[in-house]
């Protein structure tokens, strides 16, 4: 099984826009780290730049991948960060490997 990144920034225009995503932003996180497949799940804001929000996410699987895109499409989060600048790689990994 491969499991699947997303590394990068969402990076608001404005502070009062970025007060907006770091409001809606507890309830984002919590609804993700609840789906299936997620395995990590964190977005940071940055003190140096409070525009600027960090984003790291791992989900086991394309399908669980895919099935986070699906659900927060539909929800409060998709609209509150619709238009906001993304900077994003996702990439493919293998999964740890287990030391005994």
């Amino acid at each position: 099984m491969t499991r699947i990144t997303l590394t990068g920034f969402l990076i608001a225009r404005t502070l009062d826009e970025a007060d907006r995503i770091a409001a809606h932003l507890p309830e984002h996180i919590r609804l993700t780290r609840a789906e299936p497949g997620c395995l990590s799940f964190e977005v940071i804001r940055s003190t140096s730049d409070p525009c600027r929000f960090a984003v790291a996410e791992a989900f086991a699987d394309r399908a669980a991948f895919q099935a986070h895109q699906a659900r927060t499409a539909a929800s409060p989060w998709a609209r509150v960060s619709a238009g906001i600048p993304r900077d994003y790689t996702t990439g493919e990994a293998a999964p740890p490997v287990a030391r005994s």
